[in-house]
């Protein structure tokens, strides 16, 4: 005997272990891999197959895109992975043809900054790393089609996001289609005069850059000036998500201000209603929906125009216009068209003094309007959108010296800006009604401002007292102080006055009834080098033109200097410089377009996609990912998402994911598809009809006093929950799990100590699938045990034979094996693993338990049940009970009805509400059978003591209720 080896180990040399899973394991991933047994076939094309494969139901099974992060896996990761792969093959075993494979989202800032700080080519870093997660992914025995599996940074994959971006280019949204549109047909109608040009020009008289700037404006995807977050000392501009609520990067605290810069932008406010409507056919949770809505929104309410001057107008979105009477001032955003060229005192609109009387407090101290609203405009870009919206005690802001004028009154009221206004909401300018609005009411004290309550409190207050509570806006409130030369709204109703209202609005030419989104237009530029080159080129007046689909894909160039340039933190008056426009020989080139004008000079665009642009669209392409003809065939498309009777919309079967990515990528994938929807290059108008957002698997995080955290594997518990780490004590926090936390566990490690089954066991059985759960590594050990059991119940640890017998199993075990299918069945289903796991545990210590070897037709059965979940073993177990064929595609076990149900239920009879006795009775007696057998009870008769009986309640077979006279 060898020093490693052990006494048990020689006493059962055939016991199942992590070094025998270890074998088992690689042997069968070498098989599925050579075998092909995890291959879909489409029904025709490149991925076409066995026609009755084809026939059968389809079920498209997806995870979100992971990003190959050069840390590799944590068993936080894999979660959703194999909660996708369990119910991917429970459908193939339930005779479904399963689409299951996973891609990588691999453009995007990581690998950039990776770049930057190592000088390796971001290509380079994120290839290894997939070759390290497909590893790892393997490693588990995820049931994927490899055929499928994509990339976002390979040439191939990305010519069709390219063309997709095209396709929206040269599309527009027609509101009276309520679809998008190719961008001819615009051109058709403004040729024909059937749609007048904004000027009342006519088409042909425009100049070609006239007629780009028009049709910009109906674009879906448009090049415009827009607010960006923009980081002087990290050289780049940030998403809203990577500034912090103080107004600094989350990468390096530097400050960020407020900046304009040419950028794309995708108008999916023309979708917002379809992006409402379609949500209630979706099968999401409820939680999803409800954040989509309220990003996406909606609110009905009205245009309105107040006068400025003798030829200007500040226009506001309101949803109540009953309440223009109380209108005692606007506000404008710092950023507002009609104020931002004032920063050196030459705006057209702000006067070069204070109108006479105007109050000291709204000056800022300021000697001029110009310098003032200069001075504040700085001072504002200094602040996120989420900092500016923060309900702040003091509130700022500065008078423009603008007056405008109350439609509805005539009154002249005095214009302001301040940062609680925001350019990307509504107009940029309100009408402040600070008797019924809090926000109003505190800039109303602060800057000595008038309140007019013109809605009568439902309580009975009266006007007297300035109030905004929620009574205001009842439908029951009464309008009052709301008289004028033209319209009196005096004595109605909230509704009635919203309708008068909006009727006088339109019929003076002042505004409309309209319909407002807080859902902005996607910003779709990012100042990078790691992401997709847009198709598109500028000629030498600026305008842009698409590529011709036989130029894609354009791909990234080669670049020695992946990194922005940087400058003074502190200086807001500096632009970005994008890595591509360093490369000049990428960027300036002559191309024939294809559009008769021949070969010119042109400017390529030198931003790149955002990293949301891979992501938006690749459900598509698992569906054909060697057609390079076409993004996806229509056919293909059709069988696999097309719609249904129970999927209106179409889309995935079913999508999984984490919470955290409800409104931007879910947002930005369904608008995708609605376009490619409307332009019928696909038959599913909603990309993934089943969502469902899998918890977090979360760790205990150790802080020293210094709050650094310290290797959880290290610390030691001592009693009472004290923790220490090399002898000084430390604190402990559940929270995320990762490498900078320094309590990630590799799903290697555990793979190497119990094997790849009992992780997925483990993940499976720590609780419902949707709930987050803390890891404990010292848990793992009862999935590992499970897995031991079921092989001893097959196999025998001393010889490695099969121990099953021929013999028909008692009735006590049949019951157990059919209770077990059904419940197992039902919970593979609904995605509920961890009771499908407690009802194939309770099976199996059953068989444990019971005297002699376990017959042949429940120990089948017992690894078909557990073959999803622990695929490694259960094929293995599978091989050695006889069987040629891989047990991925056998038949899951069906139950049988007789033996689901009990053989006797215990009924409970009652005499005045207190248990006389307990009756063995079958499970379908009927009520009157029932009430006759409770009643001949001796039991209850010596209880009844010859009194009559008034009443009997029977709720069959488990409660009888007498009532006696």
């Amino acid at each position: 005997m060898s020093e490693t080896t052990s006494a048990a180990e020689v006493a059962a040399p055939h016991r199942y272990t992590a070094a025998l899973a270890a074998d088992i394991e690689a042997r069968w991933q070498d098989f599925w891999e050579a075998d092909g047994t995890y291959e879909a076939p489409n029904p025709s094309g490149k991925l076409a197959g066995d026609p009755e494969a084809v026939a059968r139901p389809k079920k498209f099974v997806m995870d979100m895109f992971p990003y190959p992060s050069g840390a590799g896996l944590h068993v936080g990761h894999p979660l959703g992975f194999i909660a996708t792969d369990v119910y991917a093959r429970y459908h193939r075993m339930t005779g479904h043809n399963v689409l299951h494979t996973l891609g990588f989202d691999a453009f995007g800032l990581p690998a950039e900054q990776y770049a930057v700080q190592t000088g390796t080519h971001p290509r380079v870093s994120t290839e290894a790393n997939i070759v390290n997660m497909r590893r790892q992914l393997r490693r588990l025995g995820l049931g994927h089609d490899q055929r499928r599996s994509i990339e976002t940074i390979d040439p191939a994959y990305y010519k069709w996001t390219q063309w997709i971006f095209l396709q929206i280019f040269n599309s527009w949204y027609d509101p009276e289609a309520d679809k998008a549109r190719p961008i001819d047909t615009l051109v058709a109608q403004f040729e024909a005069g059937t749609r007048p040009t904004p000027d009342g020009r006519p088409w042909a008289e425009l100049s070609g850059t006239e007629r780009a700037d028009v049709l910009g404006e109906y674009r879906l995807a448009y090049a415009s000036d827009a607010p960006v977050n923009w980081c002087p000392g990290l050289g780049t501009v940030l998403a809203n998500e990577e500034v912090t609520a103080e107004g600094r990067s989350e990468r390096g605290n530097f400050p960020v201000f407020k900046s304009k810069l040419r950028q794309w932008n995708m108008r999916i406010t023309a979708y917002g209603d379809r992006l409402l409507r379609d949500l209630d056919a979706l099968d999401w949770p409820e939680a999803i929906k409800l954040q989509q809505r309220n990003w996406i929104g909606r609110s009905e309410g009205a245009r309105v125009d107040f006068p400025v001057g003798d030829s200007d107008k500040i226009t506001v979105f309101t949803t109540r216009q009953d309440t223009l009477f109380g209108a005692t001032y606007m506000v404008l955003a710092p950023e507002h068209p009609l104020i931002a060229g004032s920063d050196n005192g030459t705006g057209s609109i702000v006067p070069a003094a204070w109108p006479a009387g105007t109050h000291d407090v709204w000056t800022g101290g300021h000697a001029t309007p110009a310098e003032a609203v200069a001075a504040y405009r700085k001072q504002a870009a200094a602040k996120s959108d989420v900092e500016r919206q923060a309900e702040a005690k003091d509130k700022t802001g500065v008078f423009t010296g603008i007056h405008a004028t109350n439609p509805v009154s005539g009154e002249r009221i005095p214009v302001f800006i301040a940062d609680y206004v925001l350019m990307g909401y509504g107009t940029g300018a309100i009408m402040a009604v600070p008797a019924h609005d809090s926000r109003d009411f505190a800039f109303a004290r602060a800057f000595e401002l008038p309140l007019r309550c013109v809605v009568e409190p439902t309580d009975g207050r009266g006007t007297d007292t300035a109030t905004w509570d929620d009574a205001f806006g009842s439908n029951d409130a009464k309008l009052v102080n709301s008289s004028g030369d033209a319209i009196s709204l005096d004595g109605l109703s909230v509704p009635e006055a919203k309708a008068r209202m909006t009727e006088w609005l339109a019929a003076n030419g002042i505004g409309e009834g309209t319909v407002n989104f807080r859902l902005r237009d996607w910003l779709f530029s990012r100042q990078r080098y790691w992401g997709e080159p847009f198709p598109i080129v500028y000629d030498e007046d600026g305008v842009a033109h698409p590529l011709p689909e036989s130029m894609l894909p354009l791909e990234l160039p080669e670049v020695d200097d992946y990194a922005p340039r940087t400058f003074d933190p502190d200086d807001a008056d500096t632009q970005p410089e994008t890595p591509l426009s360093r490369n000049a020989d990428w960027v300036d080139v002559e191309l024939d377009l294809g559009d008769g004008r021949g070969v010119r000079r042109y400017r390529r665009e030198t931003n790149t996609m955002p990293n949301w642009a891979g992501s938006c669209w690749y459900e598509l392409r698992y569906l054909d990912p060697d057609n390079g003809d076409a993004l996806v065939d229509p056919g293909v498309e059709q069988y696999w998402m097309g719609p249904g009777e129970d999927r209106p919309h179409g889309g995935v079967d079913l999508y999984v994911g984490g919470a955290e990515h409800a409104v931007l990528h879910l947002l930005y994938a369904r608008f995708w598809s609605k376009v490619l929807y409307d332009l019928g290059h696909i038959s599913s108008a909603e990309p993934f009809h089943k969502l469902y957002n899998q918890g977090m698997i979360q760790a205990y995080v150790y802080r020293d006093a210094r709050g650094i955290a310290v290797p959880a594997a290290e610390v030691q518990e001592h009693e009472g929950g004290v923790f220490y780490y090399e002898g000084g004590k430390v604190s402990r926090l559940l929270g995320k799990m990762g490498k900078s936390l320094k309590n990630a566990v590799t799903p290697d490690e555990i793979c190497a100590e119990y094997g790849a089954d009992t992780l997925r066991l483990y993940e499976m059985a720590m609780g419902p699938l949707d709930v987050s759960r803390p890891w404990d590594t010292r848990a793992v050990v009862g999935q590992y045990r499970l897995l031991q059991r079921l092989w001893r119940n097959v196999v025998d640890e001393a010889t490695g034979e099969v121990t099953v017998v021929d013999a028909e199993p008692d009735e006590a075990t049949l019951r157990a094996l059919h209770k077990a299918i059904d419940g197992v069945t039902q919970d593979m289903a609904n995605l509920r693993f961890n009771t499908a796991i407690a009802k194939i545990t309770e099976l199996n210590n059953h068989l444990t338990k019971a005297a002699g070897p376990v017959p042949r037709t429940v120990a089948e059965r017992l690894v078909l049940l557990i073959a999803p979940l622990a695929p490694h073993i259960a094929e293995e177990l599978w091989r050695k009970l006889g069987h040629t064929g891989t047990i991925v595609h056998a038949d899951f076990p069906v139950a049988d009805p007789a033996y689901v149900v009990d053989e006797t239920v215990t009924c409970v009879v009652q005499v005045k509400g207190k248990v006389k006795a307990r009756l063995e009775v079958a499970p379908s007696i009927s009520d009157a059978d029932l009430e006759a057998a409770a009643l001949a009870e001796p039991a209850v008769v010596a209880a009844l003591d010859g009194a009559g009986v008034r009443k009997v309640i029977v709720r069959a077979p488990k409660l009888v209720n007498i009532v006696p006279a």
